[in-house]
């Protein structure tokens, strides 16, 4: 069995700390590389370091990652590689929480990854090839005191890989 060739990566929700490591890496080993953030200003430098392309994308947004997604390929081809790297965390207790904050961790921890995952799936599906990671933290397996809305979010995205991983 030969090892399948990645040509070009996404990863969504690009900040400065994994996401940008794993871009390098990447880089280095040849391939190209989109970043996706909400605000792109923030990961201009490491863009420019290893020649990645940059876009704009709230991963909370259908329209906006079917987008991302078409203007990825567009740019530097289908992803063959695409890493869901979003997060949001809204520290407090369970009795203060404000509701629609925690909501949003939700959308953007949880199901803005269902999202990317299910445009990737789409396409890595017409070819037979490809591969999905989604980053993790010790509060998907393990909840938190003052932590809810983030290990809610981390479950549930730990579920939907599990999910895939067995669909797909």
């Amino acid at each position: 069995m030969t090892t399948p060739f990645h040509r070009a990566a996404l990863i969504v929700g690009a900040g400065h700390g994994l996401s940008a490591a794993l871009a390098r890496h990447l880089a280095r080993e040849g391939m190209l590389v989109a970043l996706a953030a909400r605000d792109v200003s923030k990961i201009a430098d490491v863009a420019s370091q290893i020649g990645a392309e940059t876009f704009a994308c709230d991963a909370t947004d259908p329209e906006a990652v079917r987008r991302l997604f078409a203007e990825v390929e567009a740019r530097i081809g289908p992803p063959d590689l695409v890493v869901y790297n979003a997060g949001r965390r809204v520290p407090g207790a369970l009795v203060d929480l404000d509701p629609e904050a925690t909501r949003e961790a939700l959308m953007v921890n949880a199901f803005g990854g269902f999202l990317v995952a299910q445009q990737a799936a789409q396409r890595m599906l017409k070819k037979e090839a490809g591969a999905i990671f989604f980053t993790g933290a010790s509060a998907s397996v393990k909840g938190y005191a003052k932590s809810a809305p983030f290990a809610m979010g981390k479950f549930a995205l730990r579920g939907l890989a599990q999910s895939l991983a067995r669909e797909l």
